[in-house]
Parts: structure tokens; sequence; C-alpha cells
């Protein structure tokens, strides 16, 4: 019976692993697309959106997006409200972070970022991506990530600033956790956008770039 149950869980987790959300097989880089970067710093995956193609759409966060200071570019987190906010030595932190991964029910924040130049060329090319969407799919991205903001009277509320930096923390939907982690907010949004991903994987950060990697659609091109 042991062995019976044993080998049934090992499966469950086999299974669970490679378990993957389907996305859009009409999904293509388009050379007249949206770019998209997916950036990698080790650890953690950020979005990088033209501010323009933000701006261009009706909306909450079209609006939190023009609050912003100057910037072509608008580097978008999801994460912990207060280690994602923290930015002091991570040896400081290590109570917090165990906090922050093991309690459920963590409070969230989204971060918009202005950056002046392509954050992608900060990078080496091993972690960093980029996805000419289509309209379509851009869409389906811009609508996932607004729909991420906790709205208050439909606009955007702002959680948390740091001193000396462009960066905006907005109050967000969704408690962060082992179970729901940064990683794993980028790999449903760009499932929103028609990548498929697979979400127990993509707890760690190198997956979701494995996960454009295998659709092949990575342009490798971040200096546009």
């Amino acid at each position: 019976m042991r062995a019976i149950l044993a080998a049934g869980l090992l499966g469950l987790v086999a299974a669970l692993w490679t378990w993957t959300l389907p996305g859009d097989p009409a999904l293509t880089d388009d050379p007249y697309g949206v770019p998209v970067r997916v950036l990698d710093n080790g650890f953690h995956i950020d979005l990088a959106v033209p501010r323009a193609a933000l701006e261009a759409r009706p909306g909450p966060l079209a609006e939190a997006v023009r609050a912003l200071g100057p910037g072509d570019w608008i580097l978008i987190g999801w994460g912990d409200a207060v280690f994602y906010v923290d930015q002091s030595p991570i040896e400081g932190r290590l109570l917090d972070g165990a906090r922050a991964f093991f309690r459920p029910g963590n409070a969230s924040v989204l971060m918009l970022d202005p950056h002046a130049g392509d954050p992608a060329a900060r990078l080496p090319a091993a972690r960093r991506r980029t996805l000419r969407l289509p309209p379509g799919s851009f869409e389906r991205l811009a609508t996932r990530i607004e729909g991420t903001l906790a709205l208050e009277d439909g606009r955007a509320r702002l959680a948390a600033a740091r001193p000396g930096d462009d960066a905006r923390f907005h109050v967000a939907r969704g408690h962060f956790w082992i179970l729901n982690l940064c990683n794993s907010w980028s790999a449903r949004t760009l499932n929103a956008a028609g990548l498929p991903v697979r979400p127990l994987r993509s707890v760690v950060s190198p997956e979701v770039l494995a996960a454009i990697d295998r659709a092949k659609l990575d342009t490798r091109t971040p200096e546009d």
C-alpha cells in the first residue's frame, strides 16, 4: 500500500512539474508588433514595455503610467508589498524573506518603473528575451497587467515609493507566497498574451525564459 501511495505521489508531482498552460496556437513573432522585453536579474523576472504602447490604451494602467517620471520604457513587476520594495542588503532581510515565502496572505504590489533607455541593454543575452506581440496579444497582456491593480474609484492606488528612485509601487491584487511568486505572475501574464507556460516550474526565473525559447518566439534584438 505504501509503495502504491508513494508511486501515486511521485506521479502527481511529475504531472504538476510538466503541467503546461496552453497558449495561443496563432501566436507568432510579429516584426511590426509591440516589443516586450522579458528580463531575468538572476532570480526575478521583470517585463519591460514601451511607454507609448501602454499610454495609447485607455484605463487606469495608462493613467498610472502617465503619472510616472520621464522614460521611454516601463519596467513592470509584481511582488511582496514589503520585501519587494525594500532595497537594503539581503543578508539583513532573511527573516522577512522567510515571512514573504512561507506565510500565506501577504499583500502584494505592482511596480511601474520608467527607464530612459532600453533596460535590456544592461543584461547579458542569456538573461533577456524579446517578444514582438501582435496587437491582440499585446492587448491581452496589458489587460492582465491592468487587472492586477487593486483600484479605488477606478484609479490605481500608490502603495510605496523609494527615495531617489522613479519606481512606483501600486496596491495589487493577489497574495505573494511560495505558491504564488513574482515569476509565477510574470509567466501567467505572458500566458495571457498567448505564450504556453509551465506554472509550477515558473517559480524560478530561468523557466520563464525557457518558455519563450520553447515557443521559438525570441527575436533577440534588445537594441530596438
